[in-house]
């Protein structure tokens, strides 16, 4: 095979056997090989193949020489690539109370017992009588709050502790008779003139109440050891003498 090579570049160099870049269209050889070209021309019994988009870097190779052409297609367009998205954060149940609280002005405490109390901290409860989520709603209740879903978590608290609030303004901030109303309902506290005789719901009262008890002595203990370690932390501090002492 007779090959003209130009820009001191051989045959055996331009042709390849694989192709790791797009171009206008591959020429396969009768010797097998396989070369990459931007384009080519005719002439006479030669066929001259540009290796680029210029006119000088380019090869002749007899016609014969060559089996076909193939056209390479063009690269895909680039799909777009998605925005980032941001982490979602996922917000624990002290924090729904917490807000839900300072919004309705109750203790936070207060909240987390009811809520132990009726349901265990389970959000999917739902009692023999039709009370849901994790302050046990009963529908009628999550409807005059405004509770859309009485199953999701953070809905389910703004409107129990709203519900609360009501019943804490009602009767005075007088725990023990809004807990029993939560539980009983307002109608059996005007008609025993306070807490009904029911065990469910005098036993409702004490769970909650000790619950809250518990937690306060929890979170003091939690306070003094902090404040114990806060302390031994500034007496390990050497002390800065005053102005008056370091004049002496």
């Amino acid at each position: 095979m007779k090959v003209i090579a130009k820009c001191c570049v051989s045959l055996a160099v331009l042709a390849l056997s694989s192709v790791a870049a797009y171009s206008a269209q591959l020429v396969i050889l009768q010797n097998g090989f396989i070369m990459h070209v931007d384009h080519l021309e005719t002439r006479g019994d030669f066929t001259r193949l540009y290796m680029d988009e210029g006119s000088k870097n380019f090869v002749d190779i007899q016609r014969d020489q060559i089996v076909r052409f193939e056209e390479i297609p063009e690269p895909p367009a680039a799909l777009p690539v998605a925005p980032a998205m941001a982490p979602v954060r996922t917000v624990s149940l002290e924090e729904i109370v917490t807000s839900a609280s300072n919004r309705y002005g109750i203790d936070p405490d207060i909240v987390l017992s009811l809520i132990h109390a009726e349901s265990a901290f389970d959000p999917n409860a739902i009692s023999p009588k039709g009370a849901q989520g994790l302050m046990q709603l009963m529908p009628q209740t999550a409807t005059s709050m405004g509770v859309g879903n009485p199953m999701d978590a953070a809905a389910n608290v703004e409107g129990g502790t709203r519900y609360l609030r009501e019943l804490l303004t009602l009767y005075h901030e007088d725990l023990t008779k809004a807990l029993a109303a939560y539980n009983a309902g307002p109608a059996r506290i005007q008609e025993y003139n306070g807490v009904p005789p029911y065990p469910e719901t005098i036993a409702y009262i004490n769970r909650v109440v000790r619950d809250l008890y518990q937690r306060k002595i929890a979170r003091a203990r939690l306070d003094d050891r902090t404040s114990g370690h806060q302390e031994k932390a500034r007496s390990a501090k050497p002390s800065t003498p005053t102005l008056t002492s370091r004049l002496r």
